[in-house]
């Protein structure tokens, strides 16, 4: 099953010159959410680059959207350094890129469950020296944690909510350390994404009816809603060193 992107017919909530002729850089922007965070904040007038870790996608991706594109492993840091040394100017960061690390803290292997933290934390740290003051004074960075941050489970994922919620913290003190540059997280729920398919893998068809029963609203997230809710942290100028859950109220229950 391949979940199929569009782009909104209006952004009426968002200011007229908001994101008009921004450079907007999105890690993990060729599939998934960033994919349709890149989409949609193409269709807000501003300028987009995805980076992703599959060269082929993120060709594709940008050809048919419109994009400019890079390749980087982000675990890499010369990769990230490369992927962003020719951008002059960027106006709005998002880091949204991260596999699903799961493994038992007793048993797992230490260095892959040290992935969680090299994609997420020191991703972002790389990106953000490798930009430094090519990062615009009245932009935005934008991280991604997830439910786990605060709802951990017992299936091998006790890293991988540690890493979320390092990416929460973060965000508030760079928010300070970095301002005027406004920081936030995104925190999403259970998103119907690409990764989300692969990681569920042949057990998808009977797991995500039981995960979409699970919630409040009794059905998954779209990425175009997840994709509009990272637009609007980036849009919205006092959205500052703040968490933003879309996740159907599963951290409710």
């Amino acid at each position: 099953m391949t979940t199929q992107i569009a782009a909104p017919s209006s952004f009426s909530n968002l200011p007229p010159s908001a994101l008009t002729d921004k450079v907007v850089v999105i890690f993990g922007g060729t599939s998934g959410i960033g994919l349709s965070a890149a989409i949609q904040a193409k269709a807000a007038g501003a300028n987009v680059i995805v980076i992703g870790n599959d060269r082929t996608r993120a060709q594709q991706a940008a050809e048919k959207y419109g994009f400019e594109w890079r390749t980087a492993d982000v675990t890499q840091s010369e990769a990230v350094y490369d992927a962003l040394k020719e951008i002059p100017k960027v106006d709005h960061l998002v880091l949204l890129a991260g596999t699903f690390v799961a493994a038992k803290v007793l048993d797992g292997d230490v260095t892959y469950m040290r992935r969680a933290f090299e994609e997420r934390v020191w991703a972002s740290v790389h990106a953000i020296r490798a930009l430094n003051e090519r990062l615009s004074k009245d932009g935005s960075i934008t991280f991604i944690s997830g439910v786990l941050a605060d709802r951990p489970n017992a299936q091998g994922t006790a890293v991988l909510a540690a890493a979320s919620a390092a990416m929460e913290a973060f965000a508030r003190g760079l928010a300070l350390e970095l301002a005027p540059i406004r920081v936030n997280t995104l925190s999403p729920g259970h998103v119907e994404t690409p990764l989300l398919h692969k990681v569920l893998g042949d057990a998808r068809d009977s797991v995500l009816p039981a995960m979409a029963a699970s919630t409040p609203l009794k059905r998954l997230g779209t990425p175009e809603e997840a994709g509009a809710a990272t637009v609007f942290l980036m849009a919205n100028g006092w959205m500052n060193g703040t968490t933003l859950h879309i996740d159907g109220g599963v951290s409710l229950i």
